[in-house]
């Protein structure tokens, strides 16, 4: 079988070192394995996974990364691509009810997991008024948006504002308007939607790239709209088992995977590329290194070429995304209206993001938890596993370090006042700062995404995938398209195949 992939993709073969073991890490050497080239992946820690990650304790698991997919077709494409189907590898489950919102004036609202109608349907019983109206209105324009940008924006290299440019040549002025390029989230949330609850919701978004609304362009409004037209799905026993599978994928192919190897210094010479060096010295030759690892790190720490560094002064010029702080709570007893995905608003959003891109910790934070009814992430039906996220600033202008346990504290007391008081039903509770992610995968300042979006540029700030270091790429949340399980799904497939357009030739 192996073969036969290796075969079918016959071309000509170059040596590829994969930095980071990540999800974006591993589909791209599954891919290039596949189309035949000699792929050695390189983690510098002692799992796979990166961010898609887990924790054991007890009976009682967590996903400490990513805790929903969407998209699926992007990992269905890789897997069948790879040797198999997505299904085969992963329990893969839709959720038939995605979200349990629940606002400042006591309202909630519990919404299912696919279908934009159902979903505005739900939003008018629930919401009354024009609710129902009104999401429908933008669902239609954000379906328009997806089919406009999905492949010149997302699925195809980054050329700069050069895309935009040429989006703009060869698309009909009002599709233009519908992209709304110079809109922001939070200005087209109250266009289109006359309840603020709505208003508050389509912000969220903005925090799926690390993002405040106020800033984040329009175009995110397709974030919920992929969410919602392809669906909320929940892999069985977590999404960190999507990083088993990959790993496992790759080791299937033939993927040289080795752990504990620290690059720390990636060699060029006139020509581009030449390989790598770890810690311990050791030189490895390479034709093309994909690094898998945060791109302001890469060209600040990791690349010592005077190509890389136009996209790190672009980097520094862009504004970091947000980060997280973490509390994975194991909790006797079941909890009354808590669904797998739960968001308990504050009463003044706008605070939460001053303060934020602010370097201030939150006073009243928004919180998302998420409590998967699965059997295979907590001990027994008598207990629930709590992922609990606040939007927090990154470690740095904070010394997270020393606030962790009060300010864990503090979120537990947010959440009591909310109506979820669950401390007197705690057996214990883990925290995970910035400073603990920035440590973990050697991301600045722990922001979870690299840099926003904030500002009309911002897409342009983000890291191209091509490197202009030849033989140099770049894949995962900090680089183009952005952060979240498709978007890294994607990178890896631009990767793969601008190295198949490329067609290296082995160094001698």
């Amino acid at each position: 079988m192996v073969g036969a992939l290796i075969e079918s993709y016959a071309g000509p073969m170059a040596r590829v070192i994969v930095i980071g073991a990540g999800a974006g890490g591993m589909a791209a050497a599954a891919r290039l394995r596949v189309k035949g080239h000699d792929v050695t992946l390189l983690e510098q820690g002692e799992r796979y996974g990166g961010k898609l990650a887990r924790y054991e304790r007890d009976g009682f698991v967590f996903d400490t990364g990513p805790s929903l997919l969407t998209l699926p077709a992007v990992y269905r494409d890789l897997f069948l691509k790879t040797g198999g189907p997505l299904e085969d590898a992963v329990d893969i489950q839709p959720l038939d009810t995605a979200f349990s919102y629940r606002f400042s004036d006591d309202t909630s609202l519990e919404l299912p997991g696919t279908d934009p109608g159902r979903i505005a349907q739900a939003m008018g019983e629930q919401l009354g008024g024009t609710a129902a109206h009104d999401w429908r209105d933008l669902m239609a324009r954000a379906a328009d948006v997806w089919r406009i940008t999905r492949q010149p924006f997302i699925q195809s290299p980054l050329d700069g504002a050069g895309t935009l440019l040429r989006l703009g040549l060869t698309t009909h002025p009002s599709a233009v308007r519908a992209v709304a390029p110079f809109t922001t989230l939070r200005r087209l949330g109250q266009h289109h939607l006359r309840d603020p609850r709505q208003v508050q919701i389509l912000d969220r978004y903005a925090t799926y790239q690390g993002s405040d609304p106020r800033r984040a362009p329009a175009a995110l409004m397709t974030v919920p709209y992929v969410e919602q037209a392809f669906g909320a799905w929940h892999l069985g026993g977590g999404l960190a088992t999507l990083a088993d599978a990959l790993a496992a994928r790759c080791r299937e192919r033939g993927v040289d995977m080795r752990l504990g190897v620290d690059v720390r210094r990636i060699t060029t010479n006139s020509a581009g590329v030449t390989g790598v060096e770890t810690a311990d010295g050791e030189r490895m030759a390479a034709d093309i290194v994909v690094a898998n690892t945060d791109a302001e790190h890469l060209y600040a720490s990791m690349v010592d070429d005077p190509r890389g560094r136009k996209p790190l002064r672009t980097l520094r010029r862009a504004t970091p995304s947000l980060a997280g702080f973490v509390l994975m709570l194991a909790v006797r007893g079941r909890t009354p209206g808590l669904r797998h995905h739960n968001v308990w608003f504050p009463s003044n959003y706008d605070a939460e993001f001053d303060a934020i891109f602010d370097g201030r910790p939150v006073d009243d934070p928004t919180i998302y938890v998420c409590s998967p009814d699965d059997p295979r992430m907590r001990p027994d039906s008598d207990h629930e596993s709590w992922f609990v996220l606040v939007n927090a600033p990154r470690h740095g202008p904070i010394d997270w370090d020393a606030i962790r346990e009060s300010y864990a504290d503090h979120v537990l007391e947010v959440m009591a006042r909310r109506g979820f008081d669950v401390r007197d039903r705690l057996l214990w509770r883990e925290i995970r700062t910035p400073a603990d992610l920035e440590r973990g995968v050697r991301t600045p300042g722990g922001s979870i995404y690299g840099t926003s979006s904030n500002g009309i540029r911002a897409a342009f700030l983000r890291p191209a995938n091509i490197s202009p270091v030849p033989g140099l790429y770049l894949v995962g949340g900090s680089s183009h398209p952005g952060g979240g399980l498709p978007l890294v799904g994607i990178s890896a497939e631009i990767v793969a195949d601008s190295i198949g357009r490329a067609r290296p030739s082995p160094s001698a």
